[in-house]
């Protein structure tokens, strides 16, 4: 049989595909761009007939239908590897729960897991002529997910990229049960969230100066990493290398702009390795059969090993508070949950390995209270209660405000304090060291 016959004899509507769906079953819903479409709505009107269907995905685009319908606590659980902003309104209706792991681990936790992966169904490129799916800017966990599932649907999307790779990036038609045609809608969308502030230009100043010609980038998701990016575009960097989790906008402008050849790169020389990535038409069109870039699974672009074999590794993320022990919290404000563990940890710990490499965590030294109306530090005395701790004390390199970037490595309690007041909002030093030595982490000899 022709592997145009059997793309025909799997080829169903996504109405007879979703039957498949059981009460009780765990349904994975992809990742990212690759959440599927009109599955997704096909399954939101089967769904009121079902129970404690639970479902697992992540880093949703767009609120998926199977949110919408009534009462889904009745019916479901979302279980995210990566919360966005749609989980986090899902959480405060009860069905939406956070699934805490470190990103890298994911592809073992599939392969290992007593938890069954009864039904995958996500979005895929056009079948290559060899009888391949490529999982478009989605690699990261999606093969072991295939190789769990008893039932697997993929949904056909002509406006998927199809993502070059070196393993691991897409699924044979042999491997497939149904296959069904989607309606080609746009893939999501991840744009910025607004022109980049004063204050992210300032904290991104302070970071490129950190950044050695022929260095390697992982930037993560937010404006202020993109202001990074940004600066990098203009500045006159050259020889610059990719390898990182998220493949985002910036690194579109930045090897636009002539700054990455990869020619420094120890593993993958020449080549853009990310797990997966999300942005607008311009990422997607770069990315789109572009052999310079490749999609990797993200046990490889996370694992420390690989991390540190890349010499002069930059690492750039964001975080939500960082206390004066050094704690980063990165995940939450308090009980509120905001994103996740994802790769942080695992860049912060690498780019150190790295020779030469740095781990950079930045933030705005404020953020307006919306509820008070008022100025309030992102550097705190502690973390609030039920903050979670991304990067414990012992494994934060530098830190960067606007007010300037600080390493705090091997610093004993008391020159960590200094350090980071140094970079606080001027407003909020002199309160940050009365907290300090009431916490008996500053001596009489520090600057003021």
């Amino acid at each position: 049989m022709s592997i145009q016959e059997i793309y025909q004899q799997k080829c169903v509507s996504a109405q007879k595909a979703v039957e498949v769906v059981k009460n009780g079953d765990w349904v994975d819903y992809g990742w990212c761009t690759g959440t599927p479409d009109v599955c997704d709505a096909a399954l939101a009107k089967r769904l009121p007939e079902l129970i404690d269907v639970k479902f697992r995905g992540g880093i949703l685009l767009k609120e998926p239908e199977i949110f919408k319908i009534d009462h889904p606590e009745k019916h479901m659980t979302w279980n995210s590897w990566h919360m966005g902003g749609i989980e986090r309104k899902a959480i405060s209706k009860g069905f939406s729960f956070y699934a805490p792991i470190r990103y890298s681990e994911l592809p073992r936790y599939y392969r290992e897991s007593n938890d069954p992966v009864d039904v995958a169904i996500f979005q895929v490129a056009p079948m290559d002529s060899h009888g391949y799916f490529n999982f478009g800017p989605n690699a990261s966990h999606m093969a072991a997910v295939c190789e769990k599932a008893k039932v697997i649907i993929v949904e056909v999307n002509e406006n998927m990229p199809r993502c070059l790779g070196g393993f691991e990036e897409g699924i044979h038609v042999n491997d497939v049960t149904y296959i069904v045609e989607g309606n080609n809608a746009p893939i999501g969308q991840l744009g910025a969230s607004g022109p980049a502030s004063e204050v992210d230009i300032a904290v991104a100043k302070q970071i490129v100066q950190l950044i050695p010609d022929g260095a390697c980038l992982q930037l993560g998701i937010g404006g202020m990493p993109n202001a990074v990016g940004s600066l990098i575009a203009q500045s006159d960097l050259k020889d610059l290398g990719v390898h990182t989790e998220m493949y985002v906008d910036a690194f579109v402008d930045i090897a636009k702009a002539g700054k990455i050849t990869g020619l420094h790169k120890n593993i993958d020389k020449g080549r853009q390795v990310y797990a997966f990535g999300a942005g607008t038409k311009k990422l997607y069109d770069y990315l789109d059969n572009n052999p310079e870039c490749m999609s990797a699974p993200v046990n490889y672009t996370n694992d420390i090993r690989s991390i540190a074999a890349l010499d002069n590794f930059i690492s750039i993320n964001n975080a939500v508070n960082v206390d004066l022990f050094g704690q980063v919290s990165s995940e939450s404000a308090g009980i509120r949950h905001i994103s996740g563990a994802g790769g942080q940890l695992d860049f912060v710990l690498g780019a150190y390995l790295s020779n030469g490499g740095k781990s950079i965590i930045c933030l705005s030294s404020t953020f307006m209270n919306k509820k008070t109306g008022k100025l309030e530090s992102r550097l705190v005395p502690t973390l609030s209660n039920g903050s979670i701790v991304t990067d414990t004390r012992a494994n934060i390199h530098y830190l960067c405000t606007e007010y300037g970037c600080v390493n705090l490595k091997g610093l004993t309690t008391w020159q960590k304090a200094e350090a980071i007041i140094s970079v606080a909002h001027p407003d909020f030093r002199e309160e940050l060291i009365q907290q300090a030595e009431a916490m008996k982490i500053w001596k009489k000899s520090n600057n003021r």
